[in-house]
């Protein structure tokens, strides 16, 4: 499977330095890989808050939880390739 079959979704809230870190993070990769992401604030959803308010942020890949707090790249890496 390319990388470009998969979601990438990275949950996030404002005024969050670790989003802003994933972000460039998921932007480095989608650069490399041709992967789309896309960013959806937890506080703007109360049941995205509940799950994962204490955790941002988070990565959901094909909208399974695939990291939190920090991007583990080159796991993301690998598992876009599978």
């Amino acid at each position: 499977m390319a990388a470009t079959d998969h979601t990438v979704t990275l949950l996030t809230r404002v005024g969050c330095h670790l989003c802003d870190d994933a972000k460039g993070v998921l932007a480095r990769i989608a650069s490399d890989t041709g992967v789309e992401w896309s960013e959806v604030d937890v506080d703007a959803d109360p049941e995205l808050a509940y799950e994962y308010g204490d955790r941002v942020p988070v990565v959901l890949l094909d909208n399974e939880e695939h990291g939190f707090w920090r991007v583990e790249e080159a796991r993301l890496r690998r598992d876009l390739e599978r």
